[in-house]
Parts: C-alpha cells; sequence; structure tokens
C-alpha cells in the first residue's frame, strides 16, 4: 500500500488473482483473531473489531468466514500467541519503508525482514529510524461515481473528518486516528460505501526514484513484503510507486 495514489494500489489488489486473495483473506483473519482474543467477541463493545470486520467486508471477505473466525478465538484457550511488531527501514535511494506484522515467531520474522531489505538494496533501520517522517491519520476512501462531492464533504466534516482530498476517481476523507471507525459509520449510516477505512502511515514528504534498477528493486521488495504471510501492511514514501507497479 502506498499512501501516494492509494487508488491504484487498492485497484491492483482487487484485481489479484485467487491466491493472492485467499493470502488477504489470511491476514485479516489473523488480525481479526488476535483483536478478538484482546477485546472480545463482540463488536458492540470492542471497537477495534467492529474496525476490522469493515476492513473485512471491504476486501469482499464473505460474512461466514468472519463469524467463523470471530467464533473459533473467542473460544481458544491456547494457539498461537500472535505479537505485533513493526519494523523500519529504507529501500533503494533511501526510500522511507514501515513493515506492519503479526507474528507467532519475532526471530522468523525479523529474519525475514531484514533479507527482503538487504535483497534489494536496501537496509532495515532501528525503531524510530523512519516513522517521524509519516503522520498516523485514519484513511476513508470513497469511489466518487455516483456521489455529490460538496455533500459528501459537508458529511465528513461535519462527522469529524480533518481533511477531504479529491484523487483519481476517489474522494479520501482523513481523519484523527482515533475517530476513523465512528466518521466511517457516521457516513455508512447516510448511505455512502466506502473502498476502504483504515488508520495509516501517510508520509509527510515523498520521493521518485529514476534508476530503472532502483525502480526494479523498491517494486520486488515491495511485493515479497506483501507476499510474507506475517506481515499485515507496508507503508512508503515512493513517490511513482503505482507508475512502476
Amino acid at each position: 500500500m502506498s499512501g501516494h495514489s492509494k487508488w491504484s494500489t487498492i485497484k491492483r489488489k482487487k484485481e489479484k488473482t485467487d491466491n493472492q486473495r485467499a493470502k488477504i483473506f489470511t491476514k485479516i483473519g489473523r488480525e481479526i483473531a488476535v483483536i478478538v482474543r484482546e477485546g472480545g467477541p463482540d463488536p458492540a463493545s470492542n471497537s477495534k473489531l467492529k474496525d476490522v470486520i469493515a476492513k473485512a467486508k471491504a476486501n469482499n471477505v464473505p460474512n461466514d468466514n468472519i463469524e467463523r473466525i470471530i467464533k473459533k478465538a473467542a473460544g481458544e484457550t491456547g494457539g498461537a500467541n500472535y505479537e505485533e511488531i513493526v519494523y523500519e527501514g529504507y529501500g533503494p535511494s533511501g526510500i522511507a519503508v514501515i513493515v506492519e506484522t503479526l507474528t507467532d515467531n519475532r526471530n522468523r520474522t525479523a529474519g525475514d525482514m531484514r533479507h527482503y531489505f538487504d535483497k534489494y538494496g536496501g537496509n532495515m533501520g532501528q525503531s524510530g529510524c523512519v516513522s517521524f517522517m509519516f503522520s498516523k491519520q485514519g484513511v476513508i476512501v470513497i469511489e466518487q461515481e455516483g456521489v455529490d462531492e460538496d455533500k459528501l464533504m459537508e458529511d465528513a466534516l461535519e462527522a469529524g473528518a480533518t481533511d477531504f482530498i479529491s484523487d483519481e476517481g476517489v474522494f479520501e476523507i482523513r481523519t484523527e486516528p482515533n475517530d476513523c471507525g465512528a466518521i466511517r459509520e457516521d457516513l455508512e449510516a447516510k448511505g455512502y460505501s466506502f473502498v476502504s477505512a483504515e488508520v495509516e502511515y501517510v508520509p509527510s514528504t515523498y520521493t521518485a526514484l529514476t534508476d530503472p534498477d532502483d525502480i526494479k528493486n523498491m517494486a520486488k521488495m515491495l511485493e515479497m513484503f506483501e507476499d510474507n504471510d506475517d506481515v499485515q501492511a507496508v507503508w512508503h514514501n515512493w513517490e511513482n510507486a503505482d507508475d512502476a507497479e
């Protein structure tokens, strides 16, 4: 996920093969399971669960799958114990990269992450080495087709949004991180449907790549991250990512 021209990335993800779609289902399933164990199986009292269910539905995860994962996680006393670890580093030519993971084996995951950074011309850094170049924001994406821009902007700002951006066939509504779920629900109640709605790392500045080898390596690095089952999301400040991918 790029955070820049994000709609191109989302469209590409929606067109992926069944195998890649299954990977997305697996990653979201793991996220649901962790959230249920932490806060319980009732979305009414577990706002994180409510948010990730909305994310699952936006990614076309069937309702039966969601309910099955919730029930299984609620009934489990043992099983894998996942922890959330965020890795930071640099891609070719200093592209800033943040990788969010859920892992039951931090040694395996750390080794994989370091390998991907090293193999494609980057390097993994210490915690905090690039996160200062990003801000955490809620980002709600709604397709422009059939939507009245002025009305949506008014509804979004009334609900508490901090910014409203029109970009490449979609509207992006920015929120404070903790307000994202409530604003999404407010807009849903008004009849809007969304492409995605989640808290993201949004870069403060972007870096373009011009060298063909750097572009190739950066694209391959991102592909390796996204194909890894432990990785939940990848954020970066590569400006021309969507053109290259």
